[in-house]
């Protein structure tokens, strides 16, 4: 199995429009944790994969995308300070195509 990392991806995007897209391409890559953040476990193809995407989407000059790599998914346990609604980290789920 290929290694994966740990990532926050947050945004701000000027177009609705945009937004909608980006929002829509973030739900097939990682968990919607908040309006413009998903927490994603990637590999090192998923993760180009995901930057090409957002930037065929993105007005560079316009709008804005963070991707922090928090480290390797599997020897991180996300320390979070959680106000409101519980957070919990993303585990491993096997998906079949």
């Amino acid at each position: 199995m290929p290694s994966e990392r740990l990532y926050i991806v947050t945004y701000d995007i000027a177009d609705r429009k945009r937004w909608r897209k980006v929002f829509a391409t973030m739900e097939g890559f990682g968990r919607w944790l908040q309006l413009s953040v998903f927490q994603c476990r990637l590999s090192a193809r998923r993760r180009g994969e995901l930057s090409a995407r957002l930037s065929d989407i993105i007005r560079k000059d316009e709008d804005h995308v963070l991707i922090i790599d928090v480290g390797p998914a599997g020897n991180i346990e996300p320390h979070v300070e959680s106000l409101g609604r519980s957070y919990s980290a993303l585990e491993r789920k096997a998906i079949v195509i």
